[in-house]
């Protein structure tokens, strides 16, 4: 037996959060150290332990990613943000199920001036 990623847990309603938003594909839910004034986690809820196990077959999850950011990004009136996905131990990559970061802030106008 595999041991469930603290994001499986969450999906499966064993922890609970406080959820953004929830589908059948994906929940986003507020990161516990946000790096950024806003910071969400947009999980799919088919497990794939990195970007190099998703199949063709599952590309419309990842389209489905972005089109939900562009839906929260909306609601909210946030028309500047990045989406961070960190694949792998040695790119900062601590919970081994695909999750999309969506950052938005004032912290652009500290990076970008």
């Amino acid at each position: 037996m595999t041991t469930k990623t603290i994001f499986e847990q969450i999906i499966d309603g064993e922890i609970p959060t406080s959820k953004i938003y929830e589908d059948d594909k994906v929940i986003v839910i507020n990161d516990i150290a946000p790096q950024a004034p806003v910071h969400y986690l947009i999980i799919p809820k088919k497990h794939f332990p990195n970007i190099q196990e998703i199949n063709e077959a599952d590309l419309g999850i990842i389209a489905h990613v972005y089109r939900i950011a562009q839906i929260i990004a909306s609601e909210q009136n946030i028309h500047d943000y990045r989406i961070i996905v960190n694949n792998g131990k040695k790119a900062g990559q601590t919970v081994f199920h695909v999750h999309f970061h969506f950052l938005a802030g004032s912290f652009f106008e500290k990076l970008i001036p």
